[in-house]
């Protein structure tokens, strides 16, 4: 089995390195590092964003929740493919039009502070870092338990190839890997899942009808099957997806507005198709693998069922896929969070940008070595919270309320962020204070949302100047509101 696997890893992460090396175009301008150039066909970018939505999460911590708490997870796809839907309806249009690459860029110009954006940046690593710290444990998990070497290798194979796509061509080489990848993972999870489901006959799955128990509850409410739980789960996944570093960037690597629309309502589809992956996955390994934690069902799904040869093969192909997700996720992210930390502390160019991803990728690694195996859903869903607790109000009430001040924004995202964190820590170190411990996102959110209202209305005095203006540009359509151009007050490179 070890040769099988370290084979299909190999190949993912020397593939991934190739394609993102063999991009045809060259730049040395922020806008095809930070943003593909805006180059990319609507199509081609839902395959992208799908890819790195597709996480270590959603490849095997989903199903391995379904397969061990029983039905009510299968509402935790259906909380991705709402958050979509809510950056469709709300974020979308007025974002690309206000012409800010990051979320630190929109803080600044909408509010008119250094101060903010260097805030902001601090809660967009601090996210991107939960992330790529869900997708490195991912990859020790399983060069750990297919292979029995130790995890370290399995971070340093994501983080050396991540590293090189994004020195490669920034988020134009990113995206071809991630959007190839897409394809390859959909292939293989879908077609092993298939095989498997052959083998095993078809059982019935009358057990979906309920919820069961398997352990305790993780991080942010994460494989809670109550009520409270999986509505915790959905707010998360519904409100923080539109703070997430790596998906808001996505917004400007089309050519217009159109493009960008086209590309939300793209990935929504490739996700409806991706989410048949954990149910499948999750209905057979409830019955052929028990006694594994969640994060591990899927991997050894195929030699429980059948030990022999076929069962390797199976396997092997089972962690390529595994390495692709790790790998697509990892990249946007370093990619994402690099390009918003470099143009917050020096001048944005390519030299500043890779010393970034460079530094975010060391400090994620130190993470992962300091902390113990996490559950990656639990981790990823601990990054959503923290996003819809924070970067998505300053997102919402930016774009729709023009009273919003820096002052509130300042006040929403500490009270929300160390809300959140808090909650959390509590839940971890034992000390239980009911629903407020067990699911902080419902809590947490509204909080941040009052905290930015109230101080926004008392502080009317540090509204920006030419609050219209840019109210105006938000809503206006873009063949009126003029051509998009990028707005970081840092940047080297001002392309429309």
């Amino acid at each position: 089995m070890t040769v099988a696997v370290l084979t299909g890893i190999a190949f993912v992460l020397v593939l991934g390195v190739m394609v993102g090396a063999a991009r045809p175009r060259r730049s040395s301008g922020v806008s095809d590092f930070y943003v593909a150039a805006r180059a990319v066909p609507p199509w081609w970018n839902g395959a992208a964003i799908t890819s790195e939505f597709t996480s270590a999460a959603t490849c095997l911590g989903t199903a391995g929740l379904i397969a061990t708490r029983g039905g009510p997870m299968l509402w935790y796809p259906a909380g991705a493919a709402a958050g979509f839907v809510v950056i469709l309806a709300l974020v979308v249009a007025p974002l690309r039009r206000s012409g800010t690459y990051t979320l630190p860029d929109f803080a600044e110009w909408r509010l008119g502070s250094a101060r903010l954006r260097r805030f902001t940046t601090g809660f967009v690593l601090v996210i991107g870092l939960t992330f790529l710290v869900a997708q490195l444990h991912a990859a020790g998990v399983v060069v750990r338990l297919l292979t029995g070497l130790p995890p370290w290798l399995g971070w340093a194979a994501v983080g050396v190839a991540a590293l090189a796509m994004a020195f490669a061509g920034g988020l134009g080489s990113v995206t071809s890997v991630q959007a190839s990848q897409f394809w390859l993972k959909l292939i293989v999870f879908v077609g092993v899942g298939a095989v498997c489901w052959c083998m095993s006959g078809a059982r019935p799955v009358a057990w979906f009808e309920g919820a069961y128990g398997g352990g305790a509850t993780g991080l942010a409410g994460a494989g809670d099957p109550s009520l409270p739980g999986v509505l915790t789960v959905l707010l998360a996944c519904a409100l923080g997806t539109m703070g997430l570093p790596h998906v808001i960037v996505r917004l400007y690597t089309n050519r217009d507005g159109h493009g960008a629309r086209r590309s939300i309502v793209a990935t929504q589809a490739m996700l409806a198709v991706f989410c048949v992956v954990p149910p499948l996955y999750g209905v057979l390994g409830h019955v052929h693998v028990t006694g594994a934690a969640a994060d591990e069902i899927v991997l050894l799904l195929p030699a429980r069922m059948n030990p022999g040869l076929v069962g390797e093969l199976l396997t092997g192909l089972l962690a390529a896929g595994a390495f692709a997700a790790f790998l697509a996720t990892t990249g946007g992210v370093l990619v994402a969070v690099g390009g918003a930390v470099s143009a917050c502390l020096t001048r944005a160019g390519v030299r500043s940008f890779r010393t970034a991803v460079g530094a975010v990728l060391v400090a994620a690694l130190a993470l992962t070595a300091a902390t113990g195996p996490r559950a990656s859903v639990a981790l990823v869903l601990l990054g959503l919270s923290l996003s819809a607790a924070t970067l998505c109000p300053l997102l919402v009430l930016g774009i729709w309320w023009r009273r919003l001040t820096d002052a509130g924004v300042v006040a929403g995202l500490g009270l929300g962020g160390g809300l959140t964190a808090t909650l959390v820590a509590c839940e971890e170190a034992g000390v239980k204070m009911g629903v407020l411990t067990s699911y902080p996102a419902p809590v947490a959110v509204p909080v941040a949302f009052a905290a930015m209202i109230v101080i926004s209305l008392v502080t009317p005095g540090r509204l920006p100047r030419g609050v219209g203006r840019m109210m105006t540009r938000m809503h206006l359509p873009e063949h009126l509101a003029g051509p998009g151009i990028y707005r970081s007050p840092r940047s080297g490179d001002h392309s429309s």
